[in-house]
């Protein structure tokens, strides 16, 4: 791993005094004092990591001269030599702690997020694997301590969905679930199945950032929201009111229905709030295609058609096929309590991949 220079460290800490100077002077417009707040909060844990690298390699070098000095006494020496020792195998894990948090953050990572949930090819198992794939995310939710609630839903017949979208609340909940969008493919005999067959089946994840209003800007004249009546369960206004919201975002062409609330008002909240999920990422998906050479992860590229991940039944395995990491845990993945695993493997695998990447930056800048 390359040693970040003096120099560089340095002016994390250095940085961080500015700051704290700037915030302590008189007469500050209440803006610029909550923009450098800002600046110092994010600052912090980094000039933290720092200053802690810098008191570390300071101890290093006064344990060097004591270790190698032939005027100090022996058990002094020894004693260095052993502290010397212990400090060198702890420094390459603050190198490492300080130059992942240098790595540029997604500006999303911190936000709540937006799942969509599709069944794919292979029918009424597709539908019943997309209900699985639903359960297995509010489980693993649920043990974080997020909140999730059921946008929209469509069911299918012998159970599943067909297409189902929640939005979870949390903080870094999208850190956290962003490498999940793709293709999930499930082999197992499906219980409509009689011969005992393997079929192999698919559903579609996506996993977008919530969208604050200051974040997309929507013309109500870009808009064409159509009402209907409601059709599948929902209580006595079914088939009675036209309480269903379809919009359409006519620059894009993006579609979105909602009918799963009695209120026409509180659908077309739903539906915009989908809607705007679903812009902020057009947006981002084009800043990323700009700079695509310097932000493409190794854990793929989040094109939804790419086949990410296998559930074999009959093995008892999930395997991801990005990292090349299969676990014989199946049952609690899909449980939600053995996701975390996998999901920590994927960023810690993105991370190595950015931190690569950077370190050939360092090496030529």
């Amino acid at each position: 791993m390359t040693t970040l220079s003096e120099e560089r460290v340095r002016q994390i800490v250095e940085r961080q005094r500015a700051l704290s100077a700037e915030m302590a002077a008189p007469d500050l417009a209440p803006a610029r004092f909550i923009a450098l707040s800002k600046d110092y909060a994010d600052l912090a844990p980094v000039a933290d990591a720092a200053e802690a690298l810098l008191k570390a390699r300071g101890e290093l070098k006064d344990l060097e001269a004591l270790a190698s000095d032939a005027s100090a006494d022996a058990e002094m020496r020894a004693l260095a030599a052993d502290e010397l020792e212990a400090m060198r195998a702890r420094l390459p894990d603050m190198e490492r702690e300080l130059a992942l948090k240098l790595l540029p953050r997604d500006a999303a990572d911190s936000r709540s997020a937006i799942l969509e949930i599709r069944a794919g090819t292979g029918g009424d198992e597709a539908a019943l694997f997309a209900g699985d794939l639903a359960r297995m995310y509010q489980r693993y939710a649920e043990s974080r301590g997020w909140k999730v609630e059921q946008i929209s839903a469509s069911a299918a017949e012998l159970g599943g969905f067909k297409e189902v979208v929640f939005a979870i609340e949390g903080e870094g909940v999208f850190a956290r679930l962003k490498f999940e969008s793709g293709v999930h493919r499930v082999q197992r005999v499906p219980v409509t199945e009689a011969g005992g067959r393997i079929h192999t089946s698919a559903a579609t994840v996506a996993v977008l950032p919530e969208a604050e209003d200051v974040d997309v800007q929507i013309d109500e004249k870009d808009l064409r929201i159509d009402v209907f009546r409601s059709s599948g369960p929902g209580g006595q206004s079914v088939n009675t009111t036209d309480s269903a919201v379809r919009i359409t975002h006519l620059p894009t062409g993006l579609v979105v229905s909602q009918q799963d609330e009695k209120s026409q008002h509180k659908n077309k909240a739903k539906a915009l709030k989908v809607l705007r999920a679903r812009l902020f990422e057009l947006e981002r998906e084009k800043l990323a295609s700009a700079r695509a050479a310097d932000r493409r992860s190794m854990v793929g590229s989040g094109d939804r058609s790419e086949r990410i991940r296998t559930y074999n039944f009959p093995q008892g395995r999930v395997t991801d096929h990005r990292i090349g990491l299969t676990l014989h845990r199946l049952p609690e993945i899909l449980e939600g309590s053995g996701l975390d695993e996998l999901v920590s493997a994927l960023i810690a695998e993105d991370e190595a991949a950015r931190l690569a990447a950077s370190e050939t930056a360092w090496e030529t800048a």
